[in-house]
């Protein structure tokens, strides 16, 4: 079976993807925005805009997470500028990425109706 081979596209929303990690971590001082994964770029296909998909283990100040990324778009966007050389430099827009918590939180509704299961007698 061919292995499907990955667009273009999707090698420069990786490099984004990178690179706004990098650039969050080292040179991002808004104090809200702290520790956040970004878990996904997704680049329209003339790569005007960029959906960041991101996470955090600190869900009770996720509002304040995501105004301080809001607010440090346009300085992201312009360091990224200088890291990446393409023809159009994506506007980007933070969105946060619930599905860890949803997967924990199924995991742990597995766990549990597991754990009623064992304890119930059997016939």
């Amino acid at each position: 079976m061919k292995q499907k081979a990955f667009r273009r596209g999707d090698r420069v929303a990786e490099q984004v993807r990178r690179d706004l990690a990098d650039l969050i971590r080292t040179d991002l001082k808004d104090p809200r925005v702290g520790m956040i994964s970004l878990t996904a770029v997704e680049l329209t296909p003339d790569y005007a805009h960029a959906k960041v998909y991101f996470s955090t283990l600190d869900t009770g100040h996720l509002a304040e997470i995501a105004q301080g990324l809001r607010r440090a778009a346009g300085f992201l966007r312009r360091e990224l500028g200088r890291r990446i050389h393409i023809h159009t430099l994506p506007e980007l827009h933070f969105i946060h990425d619930d599905s860890m918590e949803r997967g924990a939180s199924l995991s742990a509704l597995i766990d549990e109706a597991k754990a009623l299961s064992d304890q119930t007698p059997e016939d």
